[in-house]
Order: C-alpha cells, then sequence, then structure tokens
C-alpha cells in the first residue's frame, strides 16, 4: 500500500481530490468540474483525478469517495440518490478506478475530517452540522462514524422544529432545514430576502425584520441542538457550512438561546465549534474514513 490515501469530494458543481498521509498531510489537492447531467463525464473525471495524484506520488492507494446519497450497507456505493448525480446509484467505484474504494455520504465525510484532524480531533462522542444550501448532518459515537441501519443516520436536518411548517423535501413538516436553510430564506423572509448573505446584510444594518427572521431561525436552531444534546449526549456539536461564516452573528446569539433551552445537569453541556475544515472537508473525511474502513 502506499503511505498516503486519496479522498474525492463529488460536489453538484465541483470535484475535489486530495492526497493526505496518516498526519493529515496535504500531499496533492486539485478541482474538476462535476458537470452533472453527463455521468460518463464525471466519472472519467474522477478517475482522472485518481490518476493524476498517482502520477504524482506513486504507489498503491486506498480511495474514499464522499458523495450526496444514502450509501449501501458495505459502503462500496451510493444505494440512494434520487433527483442528482444521475448514473451515481449503485454504481461500483471499485470497479471502475480499479482499486479498493469506499463511499460514504458527504455529511459523514465532513464529520470525519473534524474528528480525526479538526474541531473535534480524537472526541469520543460528537455531532456535525453544516448549516448551508440546507442543513446536513452526522454523527461519532465511541469515536467511530455512526451511519445506523440503512445508513440513514445524521440527517439532523430533517428532524421537525415546528410541526405546522412546510413539509421539507423528506415530508418532514417545519424541519430545521427548513427553518434556517438558505433554500427557504426567500419563502421565509416574504420575497423580502433572496439569499442568508442578504439577510444578514439587512440585519447588520438595524432592519427590524431582518433581525426578526434571522433571530428566529437561530432560535430554532438552538431549540435542535438541545434536543440533539438531550438525544446523543455528545461531547461537541459542530458547526459548518457557509451561513456559519456569519461568525460572532450566529454564535453570540445562539448561546443565548442554548443557555435557555439545553437541560445542564450539573453544569455539563455540549461544547459548540465551528469546522475547521473548509470545502476540503468531505474530500478530507473521505480518506480518514477509507483508513479506518480499511483497518
Amino acid at each position: 500500500m502506499a503511505n498516503y490515501t486519496i479522498g474525492l469530494d463529488l460536489g453538484g458543481t465541483r470535484i475535489k481530490a486530495v492526497a493526505i498521509n496518516k498526519e493529515g498531510e496535504t500531499l496533492h489537492q486539485s478541482y474538476q468540474p462535476t458537470e452533472d447531467g453527463d455521468d460518463q463525464v464525471w466519472k472519467k473525471s474522477i478517475a482522472l483525478s485518481v490518476e493524476t495524484v498517482m502520477h504524482h506520488l506513486g504507489g498503491d492507494p486506498l480511495v474514499g469517495i464522499s458523495a450526496p446519497g444514502l450509501p449501501d450497507e458495505t459502503n462500496q456505493c451510493i444505494a440512494y440518490m434520487p433527483g442528482r448525480l444521475e448514473g451515481l446509484e449503485n454504481f461500483n467505484w471499485s470497479t471502475h478506478l480499479q482499486r479498493k474504494t469506499f463511499v460514504l455520504n458527504d455529511g459523514v465525510a465532513a464529520l470525519m475530517a473534524e474528528a480525526k484532524f479538526g474541531a473535534c480531533k480524537d472526541a469520543s462522542h460528537a455531532v456535525l452540522l453544516t448549516l448551508g444550501t440546507g442543513v446536513g448532518g452526522a454523527i461519532l459515537i465511541h469515536g467511530k462514524a455512526y451511519q445506523g441501519a440503512f445508513n440513514k443516520a445524521g440527517h439532523i436536518g430533517h428532524m421537525v422544529i415546528d410541526h405546522n411548517g412546510d413539509p421539507d423535501v423528506t415530508g418532514m413538516p417545519g424541519s430545521l432545514e427548513e427553518c434556517i436553510g438558505n433554500c427557504t430564506i426567500e419563502k421565509r423572509s416574504g420575497g423580502k430576502f433572496v439569499s442568508t448573505q442578504e439577510l444578514l446584510e439587512a440585519y447588520r444594518n438595524n432592519d427590524s425584520i431582518a433581525a426578526e427572521i434571522w433571530l428566529k431561525s437561530i432560535r430554532q436552531l438552538a431549540l435542535g441542538i438541545a434536543s440533539i444534546s438531550n438525544v446523543l449526549s455528545p461531547q461537541f456539536i459542530i458547526l459548518g457550512g457557509g451561513i456559519t461564516e456569519a461568525g460572532n452573528d450566529l454564535f453570540d446569539p445562539l448561546e443565548q438561546y442554548l443557555s435557555k433551552y439545553e437541560w445542564r445537569p450539573g453544569g455539563a453541556r455540549s461544547i459548540i465549534k465551528k469546522a475547521e475544515f473548509g470545502d476540503m472537508a468531505g474530500a478530507v473525511g473521505a480518506a480518514c474514513f477509507a483508513l479506518e474502513k480499511n483497518k
């Protein structure tokens, strides 16, 4: 085996590739356009990304692939991903790449990166939430990614916050994703804002409507986090994704709401931290996962 592992993150717009050693040092990284809509193109792009890394570094590395959807029970392919990346479902990457390849959900991959080298390094119990277009998630138990039956675990964005709310893509009413995801900002603001960034700019300029919408979404996020704390009692809850770039405008009111809602027996609480990895989190985590699964 090579002294490095290749991780790839298959996104809707870009394929990100990284080679890391066991210390987490980046030895090589690259980007390719995904060109969703033509599966033959992005499948060849992934193979080219692997070939390019091996050309630079040599050896016979393991490969991990981070992708949207639910992997099969053996993490050999994505078993369920309707509506996006046609040709992804049930595609055998080990055969295509002619090397041992492990496949996992992109949210789980991001948590693996944080657990191995990032914000919750060496933690036993942690939860990751990605706050962006939607809300993703992943769970770490006893230092291992918990995928659950059917590899569905970690879809925290679909937990119900408001039972009177509109159904999300899974049919759950008033889910956390509906409450704070960028995908619903136009609906939540009655068309006043088209992005969370636009909402934040107005909030920072003391717009009262923006403040009401923004703080409501953070209060609902706090309710979700407090519920996670009660169910799983993690040491860390890691927040990633584009919405976390709001910085103190997110984390300060979130702490105020959590101090009200989170059950903290004896003062014990889950520690909220911002994710340390950026857009390479999925690729790094996929590489970490491949190493873990191959032990």
